[in-house]
């Protein structure tokens, strides 16, 4: 009886052995998962100190690097590399508490002198209102990190902690100090759940899991983005197999992948809008666009509804604003009807019966053919215009530098409140803003000093009510993002977080088993 009893007590062990080898070998990153992205790859879009007040960076700082808050699912301001925070009762300081023990795809401990570092370092979109507005960041101990104010300012959080700027992604300050800026740029260090491989610009990204990271070890062991700005080949790629997810499938493409029962339509609104800005209204030379009535034309002269219908199958949502609806502080304003009549006649009011030269038009790229159905709603009421394709990265430094010219058709999934939407775009020193009204100005100070939620709710709405009645902009719509999804992907991770077009996080992304 005891032989028997020790002979089952091994083949248990054994047994038991051999499953707990199959769940680690399952628990373990698989597989390879190709993207094929919409632009040509920036190496700035790999570095949080460079981020703009645009959604696009956010996608491979979701992979490659992390930030003391970011949303996640279920939560748009999540504890990541803090796992607590705490005001004081004057508002003069934020606290942070972070997260012990955690490392850099090198090997260098994560401590509070890397997020002082990272703030410091950040040059991106509101680096100039946030180093104005901190007074210090002090390291209180290896895991904990205190900002102190110049002045109570309500929005600090929204600013630092949030994708509305790439303050708060943290990146490693030995390595950098080691190594020098080129030397990162060239081969980035983070605390993402993939790591950096190898990038070819403007061509392809890989990265490779991080079996450590702290939230949870990556399912996918290789992810591939490549940067395919035309979206016919990245269908091709979809239905090949090339790749297992196509971004921004629009059209028919959009429609192509919806009618394949092979493929999927994974779509998202998030916190995004389309608009048309006129940065010669500002200009000093005598302009059309200095006349509020050429603006208005420009308005009724779109037929938004027919616009999305065939661009992303009518499911965007309709807008008057540039403040995304679903934002905090949005009003929501309806949008102007399509009167081509009308149009003709402000027109004709405003001295221009035959129309006139507009100049450039200039999308965002790589949406040329969007571009060009709203230039010819444009055309067709006598604002005759030269569409102009440009390589994004390009695109958004001109926009930044206020080289552009005629009308930019822009568009923004930089995430916040609806301040920081107005700080990059609308107030005079905005980074995208090519001029303003000292009223509105006047109003933005005033509400990032009120600490009352209800009055600075009102003096949010009436600068974009102001906005409205000067018809600073034409918006189009609150666009529905729509990517194609192919038969190897189980979770594409698309739509998790709302606020986010893209796919994140990444390592809640799952290949099928084979």
């Amino acid at each position: 009886m005891r032989h028997l009893l020790v002979r089952i007590a091994l083949v248990l062990f054994f047994l038991l052995a051999a499953l707990g080898t199959e769940v680690a070998a399952q628990s373990q990153p698989d597989g390879q998962l190709t993207i094929a992205f919409d632009v040509s790859l920036a190496p700035s879009f790999l570095e949080p100190a460079e981020t703009p007040g645009i959604g696009t960076p956010f996608v491979f700082l979701y992979a490659l690097h992390d930030a003391l808050a970011k949303p996640l699912p279920g939560n748009d301001m999540a504890p990541c590399l803090a796992e607590s925070w705490r005001e004081s009762a004057d508002g003069l300081t934020y606290e942070f508490k972070l997260r012990e023990g955690l490392r850099f795809h090198n090997g260098d401990l994560f401590a509070a002198e890397d997020v002082k570092f990272s703030f410091h370092r950040y040059r991106g979109t509101a680096a100039k209102l946030l180093h104005e507005r901190v007074k210090a960041v002090e390291v209180v101990d290896p895991h904990r990190v205190r900002f102190v104010l110049q002045a109570p300012w309500p929005d600090f959080l929204t600013f630092y902690a949030t994708p509305a700027t790439g303050a708060a992604w943290v990146v490693p300050k030995k390595y950098i100090e080691k190594v020098g800026e080129e030397a990162f740029k060239k081969h980035p260090i983070g605390l993402g759940p993939y790591r950096f491989v190898r990038m070819t610009p403007g061509v392809e990204l890989v990265l490779e899991a991080n079996e450590q990271y702290w939230r949870k070890k990556p399912s996918v062991k290789r992810i591939v983005i490549k940067g395919i700005p035309d979206r016919t080949t990245r269908l091709a790629m979809l239905k090949t197999g090339e790749a297992d997810i196509a971004y921004l499938m629009i059209g028919v493409e959009a429609e192509t992948v919806k009618a394949d029962p092979k493929l999927r339509l994974a779509q998202v609104i998030p916190s995004a809008v389309w608009w048309l800005d006129f940065p010669e209204q500002w200009g000093k030379a005598k302009s059309p666009w200095q006349d509020r009535r050429v603006r208005l034309a420009i308005n009724l002269a779109i037929d938004k509804q027919a616009v999305n219908q065939a661009e992303r199958l009518g499911f965007s949502r309709l807008t008057g604003s540039i403040i995304p609806s679903v934002m905090d502080f949005a009003l929501r304003i309806e949008p102007h009807p399509f009167d081509p009549t009308h149009a003709k006649r402000l027109l004709a009011d405003a001295g221009y019966p035959n129309g006139f030269d507009a100049g450039d038009f200039t999308p965002v790229p790589p949406f040329t053919s969007f571009g060009e159905a709203v230039a010819n709603y444009l055309t067709a009421v006598g604002i005759r215009n030269r569409v102009r394709s440009m390589e994004r990265a390009t695109f958004f430094e001109a926009w930044r530098t206020k080289k552009l010219t005629g009308i930019i058709m822009g568009a923004s999934a930089g995430l916040g409140n609806a301040a920081a939407r107005l700080e990059a775009f609308v107030i005079s020193t905005g980074t995208y803003a090519y001029g303003g009204y000292p009223d509105i100005d006047d109003l933005f100070r005033q509400q990032g000093q009120e600490r009352d939620r209800r009055k600075r709710e009102a003096m949010l709405h009436q600068i974009q009510r102001l906005m409205h009645e000067r018809v600073m902009h034409a918006p189009i719509f609150e666009p529905a993002t729509l990517h194609g999804v192919g038969p190897r992907v189980e979770e594409p991770a698309v739509g998790l977080n709302s606020l986010l077009y893209f796919a994140a996080p990444y390592e809640e992304m799952r290949l099928k088993k084979p």
